[in-house]
């Protein structure tokens, strides 16, 4: 629990002052390697874990004991503050929810996010009123232990028709029943990101980057964003040179993309000193 502590702890001071990136690994591997490259905290992807195994990043298509055994592997990879993507807490019932958010806290995560969105595409988003009770109910669960929530609202990926109202209507109402932090995936352009800042201040804003938006992280920071989060960027980059080398080979008979890959001495020997031991603890 000390390690817990800590570590929840220094994820709460990253959100206090300036904006911070927090890249989604989607294994052990890419964890260690994101925590070497400098990175403060790190994020799960729920897709990413999705994809690995043959799965769709569909409501619950991952059962909700599989996603957490990966979110506990996620929080053991490394000693940086995890906050886990929990979709939309595996339970549309408040009771359901709460209690799924409490194992989500026994992995040892620092943060967990939960969203609005139902996995109908006949009714996308709950309620406005049942959305807040959610929050409500999933900040209630974390009382006392120093994880901090994140509500996300979907708005702009369901194809709401007024996508970013929505999300600026939503976004303090999660603030004011208990979120720490508040997400609305899809926003774009400054003007629509400044609003959503200043929308929720003083609580800090996490902004999606997972494509290039014309904004670099500086400039994100200007205005006003605490958090970067990449969603499943890294991994579907990861899955793009993947993709490009198997298609040139399939199409093409030609290894050509092959030279693009990170040498294997490199990799092996990042791995041989700092990745898991054979007991299964890090290596220091």
């Amino acid at each position: 629990m000390t390690d817990h502590r800590q570590a929840r702890a220094a994820f709460a001071d990253l959100h206090r002052t300036g904006c911070f990136v927090i890249p989604n690994p989607w294994d052990v591997g890419s964890a260690a390697m994101l925590k070497h490259l400098g990175f403060r905290a790190l994020a799960t992807t729920s897709a990413g874990f999705a994809f690995a195994r043959g799965l769709p990043d569909a409501d619950w298509a991952v059962p909700c004991g599989d996603m957490l055994a990966h979110i506990a592997d996620m929080v053991g990879a490394t000693d940086l503050p995890v906050n886990a993507d929990f979709e939309s807490g595996y339970a549309h019932d408040c009771e359901g929810l709460a209690r799924n958010v409490r194992l989500c806290a026994d992995t040892g995560v620092a943060g967990l996010s939960i969203e609005d969105a139902t996995g109908d595409p006949a009714t996308p988003l709950y309620d406005v009123h049942h959305a807040v009770e959610r929050v409500a109910a999933a900040a209630e669960a974390l009382r006392g232990t120093g994880v901090l929530l994140t509500a996300r609202c979907e708005s702009l990926l369901v194809d709401h028709p007024a996508a970013v109202e929505e999300a600026l209507r939503r976004l303090p109402a999660y603030a004011a029943a208990g979120a720490d932090v508040l997400y609305a995936p899809g926003l774009r352009t400054p003007d629509v990101i400044k609003a959503a800042v200043d929308a929720v201040h003083p609580k800090p804003l996490n902004l999606l980057v997972s494509s290039p938006i014309g904004l670099s992280v500086g400039q994100i920071a200007a205005l006003g964003v605490r958090r970067i989060s990449l969603g499943s960027g890294l991994n579907r980059a990861a899955w793009g040179g993947f993709l490009r080398a198997a298609r040139m080979l399939a199409d093409h008979g030609r290894f050509d993309a092959l030279g693009e890959a990170e040498p294997f001495d490199a990799l092996n020997g990042f791995f041989r000193t700092h990745g898991r031991r054979t007991d299964g603890r890090r290596t220091p």
